[in-house]
């Protein structure tokens, strides 16, 4: 790359040939064999006069050597000038040391632009935006430092940016690249020359007083030459601005520093989202772009979510992302994805990558040979600038995998002997220190919006562990969580309950890696965590893994002498999980020792979870009364000890039992309590969960249109509230009313939805399995493929979805299909929560095939559930009864 070698700087006053040949020599991209080569003279020749031994070269040499150097007009005129000399002047003296400073662009007053062609840019376009408006900015700074990590892109960023603000730089846009160990007198030299000048009073009055630009990249090479002469150029030069990029700042008053981040990536939630959200993202995007230049096909839609896990392993690094996909002509992502998702900093690139951006070789020694640099080596370059007590830090935040807040920042940094943490530990200078290197993304503006780069966080664990002290590091980082876990954990009950949900979600990734690591090096923390996720883990539908965590922990013999109260909430725990997947009768003992447990102490929030948790399990295990008998006994302790959102929650359970009990008006009169304590409590959740169950009451009591109306205004309050399970069960609900109420194309698009969302969660212990009746045809909701709305059975919402076809059945007049469908529901719901379903799929049963002989096991069912018909299902089993009557009397 030669651009704009034609434009060369005057006679030299200050500096001489050696300078002037070999800076004209490396912006040719030559080494000194070539350009001897190019011109017909020895090496020896152009070695001698770059090392200053031959202060007058004859002419005919110093012709060929500017022709060889394709140098024209006063480019050539000052070339030879400089090389003979006026009569009776001699060159300056040659510098000591090799040549440290390359001119990628030269320019002269007047002249727009002398840098080489912007690379292709992706994902920059705010970066680009924001810089261009500050160096085009009359009271903008004068030096603008572009800070990061290796390969982050900020040459080319500078790049860029440089052509974009040429139109507003009448004095030129030019650029130097800082090579190896470079002086102040090379740095200055070539700085003023890429403007046509040779020193810097001399360009002041060459520019006099029109913008000018210095892109001056690679600036960590040299730091003090560098810092050293913009000080001097920015006091000599009024109308000259400086772009810098470099691995830190130049540390000049006024400086304004930049970091350059790497490119977002689509989060893991984007998966599920189906292939188009994939797309859009930028780290996405620049590996998508460079796998097209390597391999023709696209990537097929199946071929995506490997490639954002893969851009998301990579951390968004450019450089990273680019040396991937160059590997795509033989691998495709998938197989990318598995060969080096777990070796991210052993990826190499040698240094003819810098050259593919168009900077030549980087500054190299001209006869080096090509070396591979790995992301290690250029995480490690930045590493080393840090302080010994900043690499300490920098290992310690490497324990988080994700975003993380200064407030656990700076438990995370805490001095270990300040057990009670008496000495405060700012930990803003080292944030502050690692965002400076570019080592740490701060992103947006929320608390948890610090995150280490991937590369840089694997290297600190690297450090880690090589020191012996990974171990102790995340045995720290399980106490800190478990501290912010118990802060958050009170907030999972009441009106702070979605708050603390999303709290919970955004730190996911570091609750399951302290659990994980806790449970071997630290068992009791590990407990002490996991005892408080049991809401969350409901709540989010980790029922089964949440449980296993929990048994998993109890067992261990190191936790046997724990605080029983601690085990007594990790019992609890597991037997609320245990309630949601069909374990009900496995938790029962565990929940009665855990509320004894809380009797001994004194416990009263703990016993009031018991008695809850032992009502649910009670209800499962077929033992509705004793169920109701400790709602009952909620209700008298909350009501004694003013605690009246633990009212509420009895009355709601108590509502539940008057339904069974075929009272909706005394159901009605609970929930409508419920509504009212709710609202003056501002608990949003549970007033949703009120009127979902009022919604239950008007489909029992026939009002279907009303139940429709209701149920749907609580489905989409259940959804904004991020609550899946919950509003999958109200969903069904919903479904069941339009089937009841004939609305039949409705009914059909919730079975869809469905059958589509409800996940087969892994059951700890084998269940009935039933044939699939014969279905309507349905078809698929919006957002959903077609291949998704096929019937899994059984999953947990099969009860109520058969007991919807059912129901369409009936109400077309197909009695076998109905008989087959509610025949189904029956079997879904023969050990499920809600006996109440069984119950009326047995009604329905009964109805669609005349048998009388169903009356006996409907009865059966009541009477083990403790359970009345409701009028309107006594009517419909009125001509049964009569006729089982008269068989009787016969």
């Amino acid at each position: 790359m030669t651009p704009a070698r034609d434009r060369s700087p005057g006679p030299a006053d200050g500096f001489g040939l050696p300078e002037f040949l070999r800076g004209h020599r490396l912006a040719a991209g030559l080494t000194q064999a070539e350009l001897a080569n190019r011109a017909g003279v020895g090496v020896r020749t152009v070695r001698d006069l770059e090392r200053g031994r031959s202060s007058r070269p004859q002419r005919t040499t110093v012709e060929l050597l500017a022709g060889a150097l394709e140098l024209s007009g006063a480019a050539r005129t000052a070339f030879l000038t400089v090389a003979r000399g006026p009569v009776g002047v001699e060159p300056a003296a040659p510098t000591s040391g090799s040549a440290a400073a390359t001119r990628f662009g030269t320019g002269e007053p007047g002249l727009a632009l002398t840098l080489p062609p912007p690379v292709e840019l992706i994902g920059r376009d705010r970066d680009v935006d924001e810089l261009v408006a500050m160096l085009t900015d009359e009271r903008g700074p004068r030096l603008v430092s572009l800070v990061g990590l290796a390969g982050v892109g900020k040459s080319a960023l500078a790049l860029t940016v440089g052509h974009a603000v040429a139109g507003s730089h009448p004095g030129g846009v030019a650029g130097v690249l800082i090579g190896e160990g470079s002086d102040a007198h090379d740095v200055l030299a070539i700085s003023v020359a890429v403007f046509g000048a040779t020193r810097a009073p001399e360009l002041a009055a060459r520019l006099a007083g029109r913008p000018a630009l210095l892109v001056v990249d690679a600036a960590e090479r040299a730091t003090g030459s560098v810092a050293e002469v913009l000080h001097r150029l920015i006091a000599a030069v009024p109308s000259l601005r400086v772009l810098v990029t470099g691995r830190h700042p130049v540390g000049l008053s006024g400086e304004r520093v930049w970091p350059v981040t790497p490119l977002e990536v689509p989060p893991p939630e984007a998966e599920v989202s189906g292939p188009a959200a994939l797309t859009g993202w930028p780290a996405a995007e620049l590996f998508i772009a460079r796998l097209a230049q390597v391999r023709r096909e696209p990537p097929a839609p199946a071929e995506l979510p490997a490639i954002a896990a893969l851009v998301r392993r990579l951390g968004g690094l450019p450089l990273a992302i680019e040396l991937v996909a160059a590997r795509g002509r033989v691998l495709d992502p998938a197989e990318l994805l598995d060969r080096y998702g777990d070796r991210v900093l052993d990826l190499a690139t040698p240094d003819t990558y810098a050259q593919s951006r168009g900077w030549g070789r980087r500054g190299a020694e001209p006869d080096a040979p090509s070396v591979a640099v790995t992301l290690r080596d250029a995480v490690a370059a930045s590493y080393r600038l840090l302080a010994p007590e900043e690499r300490v830090a920098l290992c310690r935040l490497a324990a988080f995998g994700h975003r993380w807040s200064v407030e656990l920042a700076e438990e995370m940094l805490a001095c270990e002997a300040d057990a009670d943490g008496a000495v405060a530990i700012d930990p803003v200078p080292v944030l502050d220190r690692l965002a400076e290197l570019g080592l740490l993304s701060v992103c947006g503006t929320g608390p948890l919006r610090f995150r280490l780069l991937d590369a840089v966080r694997e290297f600190a664990i690297e450090q880690a562990a090589g020191a012996g002290k990974l171990t102790h590091i995340r045995r720290r980082h399980a106490g800190v969580i478990a501290a912010l876990v118990a802060r958050i954990v009170p907030d999972l009950v009441g009106a702070r309950l979605t708050g603390a949900v999303r709290r919970l979600d955004k730190m996911n990734g570091d609750i399951s890696a302290a659990l994980a690591h806790a449970a071997t090096d630290d068992p009791l923390t590990a407990l002490r965590l996991a005892s408080g996720l049991s809401r969350w883990w409901r709540f989010r539908g980790r029922d089964v893994a949440g449980r296993q965590w929990l048994r998993r922990l109890l067992a261990d013999p190191r936790t046997a002498d724990a605080d029983p109260a601690l085990r007594a909430w990790a019992e609890l725990g597991a037997a609320r999980l245990a309630a949601e997947h069909g374990s009900a009768d496995e938790e029962l003992p565990a929940a009665w020792a855990a509320l004894d447990t809380f009797r001994r102490t004194g416990d009263v929030p703990g016993q009031l979870a018991a008695r809850t948790v032992l009502g649910s399990l009670l209800i499962r295990t077929g033992c509705p009364v004793e169920a109701r008998e400790q709602a009952e006994a909620v209700l008298q302790l909350a009501t004694r000890h003013g605690r009246i959102r633990d009212v509420a929650v009895a009355q709601t359970y108590l509502a539940w039992h008057e339904v069974r009990l075929a009272d909706l008006a005394g159901a009605r009169r609970r929930l409508a309590a419920v509504d009212r304590i709710a609202a003056e409590r501002g608990e949003q959740r549970l007033r949703v969960l009120a009127r979902a169950n009022l919604v239950e009451v008007a489909r029992l009591e026939g009002r279907y249109g009303d139940a429709v109306d209701q149920g749907r205004r609580v489905v989409a309050m259940l959804a904004e509230l991020g609550d899946p399970g919950h509003r999958r069960r109200m969903l069904g609900r919903v479904g069941l009313a339009l089937a009841q109420g004939g609305r039949e194309d409705e009914a059909a698009e919730v079975l869809a939805e469905l059958r589509a969302c409800a996940p087969v969660r892994p059951r700890l212990r084998p269940r009935w399995e039933h044939p699939v009746p014969r279905q309507r045809p349905a078809a698929a909701p919006a957002g959903l493929a077609a291949d998704h709305v096929g019937w899994r059975w059984p999953h947990l919402e099969a009860g109520i979805c058969a007991l919807i076809e059912g129901n369409l059945a009936l109400h077309q007049g197909d009695r076998e299909l109905a008989a087959e469908w509610f025949s189904a529901a029956v079997e879904a719901g023969a050990d499920g929560y809600d006996r109440r379903d069984t119950v009326e799929a047995l009604v329905g049963l009964a109805a669609s095939t005349g048998d009388p002989a169903l009356l006996d096991r409907l009865e059966r069912v009541c009477q083990e559930g403790a359970m009345r018909l409701l009028p309107h299902e006594q009517e419909l089993l009125y001509a049964l009864v009569a006729v089982r009557g008269g068989r009787a009397s016969r």
